[in-house]
């Protein structure tokens, strides 16, 4: 029976959140955070060889990217270890920006980004292929003292394009009308809103951005939508867990950051109105699994599409997929055939981590796409295995 390891933290995020339920054997060793180069998090998952009566060493497979799914990445990576002992995975999790940089060098054997690569990143990068990992909610985290001297919790409501006006400098205080009128029932102090922002280049800003150019033409003239962008306003912080730091130490703080942040680190979270009006709180994760349908199954051959501003009246507006980044001719083959493995694992047990930590799988048609894709993967220009 596997002995129960101690918890350890990732950076802000609880690593006893990520290694519920998890063990570790006399053989095996429990997940490794380090400081990555430029800033973020690094996890090292694997089982060791045994000393004795081993002939051969585990895998190492390095990544880089995305921090939006970091906290499930790192289960899927422990939990991986038992499956294959003979894998393992070395992840720095630095912003999309800097996965998709990484994997365009090849200093890396993988990517992870949540941010659509562009057609010249594609270019740039012959060869890689998007392949959709999940799904998940990005939310408002605040820190926020109440007109009452009491610390708020509510799900407060930010109506359709106040998130933009809000990150433009056009909404300042948080009792301005505009929000006062959208949360009757709760008391909002005359206090300044402290803008918090990414600083990095992220696939959780492109998913944001993209969001505030759908709802509001003046942020779509002025800022646009991108990995990273000139903000108008505020203080940034590097990965979600920087800017859940910077919003837990900071009362009247607002930033935007992935749903299992907020979670792990018990912030406080709003909520914006979608485009039907209504106010969906992401935890139900049916609300997310409505903006996947809203768009359809087809994600073309990039195999990646947005889905924020959904139409539907219980679709969550601030959502995205996030993104493996493979090369779809690799020369070291077992590697490849071991990412080819944990792929399909990650897609079929690994199903449960994934919701247990909020986010959500991909929809049947999606997944039997992206495994149609994976399935023609080469090494060397020859079919794996063969």
């Amino acid at each position: 029976m596997r002995k129960p390891v101690k918890p350890l933290l990732f950076a802000a995020v609880a690593l006893s959140l990520l290694l519920s339920a998890c063990g570790t054997s006399g053989n095996s060793s429990a997940p490794v955070s380090t400081p990555a180069p430029g800033g973020g998090s690094s996890l090292v998952v694997g089982t060791p060889v045994p000393n004795t009566g081993g002939n051969g060493s585990a895998v190492a497979i390095n990544g880089a990217g995305a921090t939006f799914p970091f906290p499930l990445y790192s289960r899927w990576f422990y939990d991986y270890a038992f499956v294959d002992p003979a894998v393992r995975f070395n992840y720095q999790a630095i912003g999309s920006g800097g996965g998709i940089k990484q994997v365009t060098a090849k200093t890396v054997d993988f990517g992870a980004s949540d941010a659509i690569m562009t057609d010249e990143q594609l270019q740039a990068a012959p060869g890689v292929q998007m392949f959709p990992s999940v799904a998940g909610a990005e939310v408002l985290a605040y820190n926020l003292t109440g007109a009452d001297g009491k610390p708020l919790t509510a799900l407060i409501k930010f109506p359709y394009t106040a998130v933009a006006d809000i990150y433009l400098g056009k909404i300042k205080k948080w009792n301005d009308p505009v929000l006062v009128k959208a949360n009757p029932d709760v008391q909002l102090p005359d206090k300044d809103i402290l803008v918090v922002h990414r600083s990095d280049g992220s696939g959780t800003t492109f998913i944001f951005t993209d969001y505030l150019s759908k709802v509001s033409p003046d942020w779509k003239s002025t800022v646009g939508n991108a990995a990273s962008v000139q903000w108008p306003v505020g203080l940034g912080g590097k990965g979600n867990d920087g800017v859940a730091g910077t919003v837990s130490q900071n009362d009247g703080a607002l930033g935007y950051v992935e749903l299992a942040y907020a979670l792990t680190n018990k912030l406080s979270y709003g909520v914006p109105q979608n485009k039907a009006g209504q106010y969906l709180d992401p935890k139900d994760p049916k609300v997310v699994q409505s903006a996947m349908a809203d768009f359809g199954t087809d994600l073309g051959d990039k195999l990646a599409i947005s889905i924020v501003d959904a139409p539907g009246q219980q679709s969550y507006p601030l959502a995205g997929y996030t993104y493996l980044l493979f090369y779809m001719d690799m020369q070291d083959c077992a590697k490849a055939e071991k990412l080819v493995a944990f792929y399909k694992w990650a897609q079929s047990d690994g199903i449960k981590d994934a919701t247990d930590l909020n986010y959500i799988p991909l929809p049947d048609q999606v997944k039997q796409q992206a495994l149609a894709k994976l399935s023609k993967m080469t090494c060397q220009g020859k079919p794996l295995g063969g």
